[in-house]
């Protein structure tokens, strides 16, 4: 966040400027704002149009209308609130969330919460980057500009390009960026609901016939792991450029209300256009974005496309700045330029895969947000109790030194992760993704009903994992954070 002592030019500079803060503390010279603040880059990273998409992926599940919409605003909300107590920490420490995760699992210890949280940053990018090449593409073969393959690759450059540029240059051009994308695709997706409301089919919609209460809670968790699960752990990395005398409840209300007001608003008329059209459910799983162009007048295509990437770009600009961090904080020592260069060349890789060579989008996605969402829950549930618990600021030469009040590798926090992980792979499925087959393994021996039955796609794994880590790390690390804190060094 800019200080409010900067001029214009001065800002303008500094967000041309690759940023030279890593995974270290940042000074008491660089912490300027308030929580409202947070308001620009949360705000433009969930605004995107693909919270339109996740209406059709929840009726997939087989419920009506009102328990979707019910799932989704209590699952949207619930996630991106555990979003808002990570932040907390931010402002507390002033490093990036895993840095300050060392403090609960030792400074090397935190290593393997930080390859979780490197992978699931990477893989977030990566989906959103192949969601806005399949979209940009399209829409350009609707407008008549090509089509095939010279059309996607063209789309993918400039969609990366926006993306690894923002990434590289860091949190001051991400900030300035966030703030116009806001405004942006805020007022172009009002535009987008004005046109489309006439598809809505309100009889369609409220004749959508009940799903169980296990279809129910296998959407509300799979929302959870499409919205604020996906962004947990990195919430605390833009917090940390707030004054350390700044209010934790407005971090959490500013960081929780950015975040889920958009999401929330989309979510709900998504699920009106696709309770309005089986067709365009459909077609939503193959491409979740361009899908939603087809009932728009040519005139406003190109609008749409740039809201669609201009969204997508938001919260793929997150996921590659906070990725490199998460590289960081696993011990590789590169500037934090070059870690957002090589998570971006993954990035591409990745999506040039999917998009030339790969087919059935949903599947495989639902299985990358259930099977990650798994350890990111534990984690979570562990890094929620120890910032319950403590009642300080974080010692910052401690998170950098194995021998400092933290510790070098605290077994029991990753103990708590690894054994909810099992639990909590056993208690999930998908079988749209046939590499995650595996998976399920204990529906059978709890008396669930095995992979087939009712309970098989209710997704409680993630649940599990989430409050039996919170649990256990309350209880069972309470002594040592005691410690911690009354340590003399």
């Amino acid at each position: 966040m800019a200080g409010e002592r900067d001029t214009p030019q001065e800002t303008r500079q500094s967000a041309l400027r690759v940023e030279e803060n890593g995974i270290n503390v940042i000074s008491d010279a660089e912490r300027h704002g308030t929580p409202r603040q947070l308001f620009w880059p949360w705000f433009a990273a969930n605004i995107s149009v693909l919270g339109l998409s996740y209406g059709a992926f929840a009726l997939d599940f087989g419920i009506s209308f009102a328990q979707a919409l019910i799932a989704g605003v209590l699952g949207i909300v619930f996630s991106f609130l555990l979003c808002g107590f990570v932040a907390i920490a931010g402002k507390r420490g002033s490093a990036p969330t895993m840095v300050l995760s060392r403090a609960a699992f030792g400074v090397r210890g935190n290593r393997l919460p930080a390859v979780i949280s490197w992978l699931l940053t990477v893989g977030w990018e990566t989906v959103l980057t192949i969601v806005a090449t399949l979209a940009t593409a399209t829409v350009f073969s609707r407008l008549g500009w090509g089509g095939g393959t010279g059309t996607l690759l063209v789309a993918l450059v400039v969609v990366a390009g926006l993306v690894v540029v923002a990434g590289v240059l860091g949190f001051q051009l991400i900030m300035r960026l966030q703030t116009v994308i806001t405004v942006v695709t805020a007022v172009l997706t009002v535009v987008y609901m004005i046109l489309v409301v006439p598809q809505i089919d309100v009889a369609a919609v409220t004749a959508l016939p009940s799903g169980s209460a296990q279809q129910v809670m296998g959407a509300l968790v799979f929302l959870m792991t499409g919205f604020g699960l996906g962004w947990v752990n990195m919430a605390a990395d833009y917090s940390r450029y707030l004054p350390r005398s700044t209010s934790g409840g407005g971090v959490v209300a500013w960081t929780t209300f950015a975040s889920a007001l958009a999401p929330v608003l989309l979510f709900a008329f998504g699920l009106l256009l696709a309770g309005s059209s089986a067709e365009l459910s459909e077609a939503i799983s193959a491409d979740p974005i361009g899908a939603l162009a087809a009932a728009l007048p040519t005139w406003f295509l190109v609008p749409f496309a740039l809201v669609a990437v201009l969204g997508l770009v938001g919260g793929a600009v997150l996921d590659i700045y906070s990725s490199g961090l998460a590289m960081l904080a696993m011990g590789v020592r590169v500037p934090r330029y070059v870690a957002a260069l090589i998570d971006g060349g993954i990035m591409v890789v990745g999506t040039v895969y999917v998009v030339f060579f790969g087919d059935d989008f949903f599947g495989q996605f639902q299985g990358f947000l259930i099977t990650l969402g798994v350890p990111v829950a534990a984690w979570c549930g562990v890094m929620l109790a120890d910032i319950a618990l403590r009642r300080r600021d974080y010692d910052d030469a401690a998170l950098f030194d194995p021998a400092g009040r933290y510790g070098d590798v605290r077994p029991f926090p990753i103990a708590v992760v690894a054994v909810c992980t099992v639990l909590g792979w056993g208690l999930v499925t998908n079988s749209a993704a046939g590499w995650l087959a595996w998976q399920g393994y204990l529906l059978g021996p709890l008396g669930l009903g095995g992979r087939e039955g009712d309970w098989a796609y209710a997704n409680l794994g993630v649940l599990v994992a989430l409050v039996l880590a919170f649990v256990a790390a309350l209880l069972g690390t309470r002594g040592a954070v005691r410690a911690q804190e009354s340590a003399t060094h």
